[in-house]
C-alpha cells in the first residue's frame, strides 16, 4: 500500500469508529437523560423530551464537528505512522467525548437538582429570639 494509501484508510478507519462512538454516546445519553427531564419537568412531559432533544442534537453536533476537525493528518504515512496516528485522533476524541459527557451529566444534575429545590417547603421563621449577652 502506498503512503497515500495509508493515510486514506487512517480517515476512514477514524471516520467510522468516531460517528460509532458518537452515536452510541448520544443514545446512551438520550436514554439516560430522559430519565433525569421527566423528574424534573414532571408536570410538562413535552417539554422533558423536547429539551432532551435538543441536548443529544447540540452534542452530535459539537462531537462529530470536533471529530472531523481533529483528523487532519499527513498523506504521506507509511503503515506505523498511520496507526500512531489513528491511535493518537482516537485517543483526543475519547478523551473529548469522556469531558463533554460528563458536562452533560453535570448538565442533567444541575437542572435536576433545581427542580427539587422548587418543591422543598419554605423557611420557618425563626420562633424565639435570643438577646444576645454582654460579656
Amino acid at each position: 500500500m502506498s503512503g497515500s494509501g495509508y493515510g486514506i484508510a487512517v480517515y476512514l478507519v477514524y471516520a467510522a469508529v468516531a460517528v460509532g462512538l458518537t452515536v452510541w454516546l448520544a443514545r446512551t445519553l438520550f436514554r439516560s437523560g430522559a430519565i433525569f427531564l421527566q423528574d424534573v419537568f414532571s408536570d410538562r412531559p413535552g417539554l422533558a423530551e423536547a429539551v432532551n432533544r435538543l441536548l443529544v442534537v447540540g452534542f452530535y453536533m459539537l462531537n462529530l464537528g470536533y471529530a472531523l476537525y481533529i483528523i487532519r493528518t499527513d498523506t504521506s504515512l507509511d503503515a506505523f505512522g498511520a496507526v500512531r496516528t489513528l491511535v493518537n485522533r482516537l485517543a483526543l476524541l475519547l478523551v473529548t467525548l469522556a469531558v463533554i459527557h460528563f458536562v452533560n451529566v453535570g448538565l442533567f444534575w444541575k437542572i435536576r437538582s433545581r427542580g427539587e429545590e422548587r418543591h422543598l417547603p419554605p423557611p420557618i421563621a425563626p420562633q424565639v429570639v435570643i438577646p444576645p449577652t454582654n460579656s
